[in-house]
């Protein structure tokens, strides 16, 4: 059974959260004292708890599961974790290294999964900073903000473009999580919150023990990805660069950043070249550095080539009323489609032959409608068209081998007679176009 909220506790904690706006707001210059008591608070614990909860997850090394502790009571548990902060006692443990592949990439991403007493603690920390730095935050940052999505990045680049700064640094930051100095992260820190306590038990976060396996190690540098406090401390360091960038480098081009990944648009290559400079020299004072080999400065207004920026490949095209003028357009990535086929391949493979049809078209469906909600705002009707046929012929060969036959000519038939495409959510005529979309494609 799900955790019902309690409005209550809720209202106290978003009020918390918006005095501590308004304060921050009001004083750019003040440094927090007195948060530490707001963590282990009831209300703030409660909320925490419900949003590790929303994002259900793995667990870490200790191997208590969400569900473990719904069963011994949630309240005690909140209650005893209270208690701990309060007194000084609570420990985090040792955070869980799995690695994940990288979609169409032969490497390997490490994540780190803590503990759920952890994450908790992490998450309570995360409503208590968040409203602090959400005040200083520019409007050039897009990731992991409330209120801020994708889309809103997608749409700034694209205005940025229509009005003539039609040279793109597509740029990338050498592995960013890893290299995160810890004492650059809480020297951040330190210019909004003097909390001792609060900046200790962040420290101490970010130098528990990585279990790999059976090998413990301790990292000296980085912020372990898959923690809820990680993309905080991530826009916290890089809140500098945005800084710098509106202070200094601002005449350059228009920054756009999405956590660690960023453009650029600027009206001519030399600027670009530039604003590429620039960049490499304010992410070397914060212990970081471009990859050379995934940055690039594209020219696209003749509309030869394009680049790709979260998840969208971005290009400029002839519009149909005015075939002399170029609007930039954007749809699915050559990354996205590969592995979105990949996706759907393993949703219907030949070890899914046992699993009734209607059981298998709901974990598709499921994959699409997400899909389709991230992608359908954009130029993407063709590219749609093609991932709902490549959907149907998967779903055609699944058929067909549950029966012993080859090919996908007998699943054709079972799929067409269905009336209805067995149920197969359809991405074609799904697009919006609207404020975002100035071009078809």
């Amino acid at each position: 059974m799900a955790e019902r909220p309690n409005n209550t506790g809720m209202s106290k904690t978003r009020a918390l959260q918006h005095k501590l706006y308004l304060a921050a707001k009001r004083s750019p210059t003040r440094r927090f004292h007195a948060l530490f008591d707001r963590v282990w608070r009831e209300d703030v614990l409660r909320r925490a708890w419900l949003e590790v909860h929303a994002n259900q997850g793995a667990p870490g090394v200790d191997g208590v599961t969400i569900d473990d502790i719904k069963a011994a009571g949630v309240r005690e548990f909140l209650d005893d974790l209270a208690a701990r902060l309060r007194d000084g006692t609570y420990r985090p443990g040792p955070v869980r290294r799995v690695w994940i592949p990288k979609p169409g990439k032969p490497e390997m991403r490490p994540l780190g999964i803590a503990n759920v007493v952890d994450r908790v603690v992490q998450q309570a920390l995360k409503i208590v900073l968040e409203p602090i730095w959400e005040a200083d935050f520019l409007p050039c940052s897009f990731g992991f903000r409330p209120k801020r999505s994708a889309h809103q990045a997608l749409q700034t680049m694209r205005e940025a473009m229509r009005a003539g700064r039609t040279w793109v640094v597509d740029a990338d930051i050498d592995s960013f999580f890893d290299r995160l100095n810890h004492d650059l992260i809480l020297e951040c820190l330190r210019e909004r919150v003097s909390d001792r306590q609060v900046l200790k038990l962040i420290r101490v976060f970010l130098s528990v023990g990585v279990l790999d396996g059976a090998e413990l190690s301790v990292p000296v540098e980085g912020a372990p990805q898959g923690g809820p406090l990680s993309p905080l401390l991530a826009n916290v360091v890089l809140h500098r660069l945005d800084r710098q960038w509106q202070e200094r480098f601002h005449r350059l081009g228009v920054l756009v950043r999405y956590a660690d990944d960023e453009v650029i648009c600027c009206p001519t290559e030399d600027r670009a070249r530039a604003a590429l400079t620039a960049l490499q020299k304010i992410l070397g004072e914060l212990g970081l550095q471009i990859s050379v080999a995934k940055t690039r400065i594209v020219g696209v207004a003749s509309g030869e080539n394009g680049f790709d920026f979260l998840g969208f490949h971005h290009r400029m095209v002839p519009s149909r009323r005015h075939p002399s003028r170029r609007y930039p357009a954007c749809w699915p990535s050559a990354k996205a489609m590969s592995r979105a086929h990949s996706r759907i391949r393993e949703l219907t493979g030949r070890n899914r032959c046992h699993i009734p049809t209607h059981l298998v078209v709901a974990d598709v469906n499921r994959f699409l409608t997400g899909w389709q909600g991230y992608f359908r705002f954009g130029n993407s009707t063709r590219w749609f068209a093609k991932l709902d046929r490549y959907t149907v012929e998967r779903m055609a060969l699944l058929i067909s081998k549950r029966h012993g036959r080859r090919g996908r000519g007998h699943g054709l038939k079972h799929v067409i007679r269905s009336g209805n495409r067995l149920g197969l959510t359809k991405l074609s005529g799904t697009v919006t176009y609207g404020r975002v979309v100035h071009a078809v494609r």
